[in-house]
């Protein structure tokens, strides 16, 4: 057994002591406005593909409604109906929160980013990848919608949540 003399306890201490600092540093919280100004600008900048694709739908009436009909049956268990987490009882309580499709920082995407998202997901978030769920055409009509959203609450709360 090493004595209190020995190299080995203060190393061990030393060690013992920095894993306090690092893990007395480690907490939950939400991020700040830089740390989410630096993510969304990475984000935008270099881990979201598709900034140059371009939607081959025209934003018809029709294409549209096809994105809202897609959207309310599979997006809008994190997003609400109405794109901005309407009756989403978990919404907030993400890390990071689920974000309103309204906001700034989503609409700043091209279309062909949104696209990307959808199609791809973005990890570590909750965003799941949809290529499985969704035809290329239909991902576009899902940006579509995104675009032209309804008023915040207009469409209601999810079924799945207690809406009508």
């Amino acid at each position: 057994m090493p004595r209190h003399g020995s190299p080995y306890v203060g190393s061990a201490s030393a060690a013992l002591y920095a894993a306090l600092l690092v893990l007395a540093g480690c907490q939950v919280r939400m991020p700040g406005a830089m740390e989410t100004r630096f993510i969304d600008g990475a984000k935008h900048r270099i881990t979201v593909g598709g900034s140059s694709d371009v939607n081959p739908l025209p934003a018809s009436p029709e294409n549209i409604h096809a994105g809202q009909r897609n959207f309310g049956s599979y997006c809008m268990v994190c997003h609400g109906l109405d794109g901005q987490t309407t009756g989403v009882p978990f919404a907030d309580k993400m890390s990071p929160p689920v974000p309103l499709l309204n906001s700034h920082a989503v609409q700043a995407y091209t279309d062909g980013q949104l696209h990307w998202i959808i199609k791809n997901g973005i990890a570590p978030s909750g965003m799941p990848a949809a290529r499985d769920i969704f035809h290329d055409d239909e991902i576009w009509q899902l940006v579509l919608y995104i675009r032209h959203l309804p008023p915040k609450g207009s469409s209601g709360e999810p079924k799945v949540y207690g809406g009508q």
